[in-house]
């Protein structure tokens, strides 16, 4: 739920709910000065290139030629985005909070700042950065569900160190092929404005979108405004038994725009308020020549409305490696957040109709001892018109971590879906694409779904040619949709699969995603599912 640095909280053309907190934990000891208020003195900036040189493995001529052909970020793309500078009064948790931000840039592999006191009395501060290769030729096919997917274009994620990223790609997938053009700029003028511009030309339709704003972009952040305008022409299917049984045609325009207020940590906590306009307006139609009945076509929507929204965050991360990716530090929220976002759309603002929108969500987590984590989220929402809840739907999730030894974890995941008089356009399925990985995708549908997995998780210290560092896991997955689907009753009971696969952990790639190779075999189900599905696709973790 909450993501640090996430652009989905600040962009938009609607006001949006934050609120946060925050106090992190160093792994290190504090620096014991004599002086009882010690400041920042100098600040050096150690950016290294995608190969360390002075590695022996690293020191060879392909690596030698990559990093002369890769433009390493620049400095001071590296220091607007560091939350201290000369002068200020020193702050180990301002140093945590930088490390988190910088490591949330994709074309950074790792970042650590180092204190150091002088004979000053101030402290001096060093970061070190490591790059990854950001200019990527999109050539890629995967499998899932029985389906392929693949790409193929050109993307840079740190045009010539400047932080700026740019994307031309083809893509084709089971929905629609997609001609795609992407500028992204999260660091606009060595500000903290941050701006999206993307377009698609799709074989359905077109996509435009455009985000510019100022986020809560830290703890202490205290003001955030943002715009977001985003426009879907395209062609939806709805599934059964993994087949496609009925298509229309979705026009989605909406608007936002908002601001936010907080007064910045303290204690430990941030609180965060919102407010904004927001406009989401759905237009359905039937797709020409395509044969479904009036009735499997959603009723049009046109809701205009103010919203306010609170966010609270507690300031606790802590720093692990191997949990949801191989040999990379990973800095995972292990505080309490809660956020709920209320707005009103009424026929007197340009609605169709009058109602109240309600968006909440909480996640927290405990430990019982060092080496076991839970993990929990909730999220709600509904739209209250008429009397009565429409699209109404809560989930609730559970992950567990298990850490064994330094090279196996045990992990299990937990979720359920609960909905009820849903919208046409919002579907539940269950499938390939969506954690049952031994069948189609699509392949249960309903207005209630869970699904639960198991997986033994192994870390390797297997490190192919500097590039790939390689885990691997087994697992099982089991789940079920329950309620009435488009098509009446979408579900054949519990379906469960058993599978293993490898896991290549891309460490020197902009892309910082995991490539998946699995073999997953299925225990249930009907003849027409296949006895052995193979899944190859790339995801953000494990």
């Amino acid at each position: 739920m909450y993501e640090q640095g996430n652009m989905r909280s600040y962009l938009f053309f609607g006001v949006v709910i934050l609120c946060g907190a925050g106090v992190a934990h160093a792994e290190s000891e504090p620096v014991r000065l004599e002086s009882p208020d010690p400041v920042v003195g100098s600040i050096t900036i150690e950016n290294g290139s995608i190969f360390d040189l002075e590695d022996p493995e690293e020191n060879n001529f392909l690596y030698r030629l990559a990093n002369k052909a890769h433009a390493t970020t620049r400095p001071q793309v590296i220091e607007q985005q560091l939350l201290f500078e000369p002068g200020d009064e020193f702050s180990s948790q301002a140093l945590a909070e930088s490390e988190r931000i910088l490591r949330g840039n994709r074309y950074l592999q790792k970042a650590q700042i180092e204190a150091v006191p002088n004979a000053t009395g101030s402290m001096d501060i060093k970061v070190s950065t490591a790059d990854t290769w950001t200019l990527i030729p999109k050539l890629s096919l995967s499998r899932s569900g029985g389906e392929n997917s693949s790409a193929f274009g050109v993307k840079e994620m740190n045009l010539l160190g400047t932080g700026i990223g740019l994307e031309a790609a083809f893509k084709s997938d089971v929905d629609r092929d997609s001609k795609v053009l992407k500028i992204v700029d999260n660091n606009i003028g060595d500000s903290w404005y941050r701006g999206k511009v993307m377009y698609e030309d799709n074989s359905d339709g077109q996509l435009y979108h455009l985000q510019l704003g100022k986020p809560f972009y830290a703890m202490d952040t205290v003001r955030a405004h943002g715009i977001s305008l985003f426009d879907n022409d395209r062609t939806e299917s709805l599934y059964d038994r993994g087949e496609i049984a009925a298509q229309f045609q979705q026009k989605t325009t909406t608007q936002e725009i908002f601001f936010g207020r907080s007064k910045g940590l303290q204690n430990g906590w941030v609180r965060r308020y919102t407010a904004g306009l927001g406009y989401d307006e759905n237009r359905f139609a039937e797709v020409p020549g395509a044969l479904t009945p009036s009735s499997h076509i959603p009723d049009d929507r046109k809701l205009v409305y103010p919203f306010v929204g609170i966010e609270i965050i507690q300031d606790k991360f802590d720093e692990g490696k191997n949990y949801d990716q191989v040999a990379r530090v990973e800095d995972r929220f292990l505080g309490t957040a809660f956020n709920a976002r209320v707005g009103f759309a009424g026929r007197g603002f340009g609605s169709d109709r009058d109602a109240l929108l309600i968006d909440a969500g909480v996640q927290t987590s405990f430990s019982r001892s060092q080496k076991s984590t839970v993990f929990l989220t909730s999220d709600f929402s509904t739209r209250i018109e008429d009397g009565q809840a429409a699209n109404t739907m809560l989930g609730m999730d559970a992950k567990y971590y298990r850490r064994q030894s330094d090279k196996r974890l045990l992990y299990a995941q937990l979720s359920g879906e609960y909905g009820a008089n849903l919208d046409l356009d919002q579907n539940m399925y269950l499938g390939g694409d969506t954690g049952l990985r031994g069948y189609p995708l699509r392949y249960q549908n309903g207005d209630k779904r869970a699904l639960f997995t198991l997986e033994q998780r192994f870390f390797t210290d297997w490190y192919p040619f500097r590039l790939f560092h390689v885990g691997a896991a087994v697992f099982f997955d089991a789940g079920r949709t329950w309620g009435e689907g488009p098509f009446g009753n979408g579900s054949d009971g519990l379906l469960r699969d058993v599978g293993a696969g490898l896991r290549l952990g891309n460490s020197r790639s902009g892309l910082g995603q995991m490539v998946h190779i699995d073999i997953a075999y299925p225990l249930d189900g009907d003849d027409s599912i296949s006895n052995v599905q193979l899944i190859v696709q790339t995801k953000v973790s494990f």
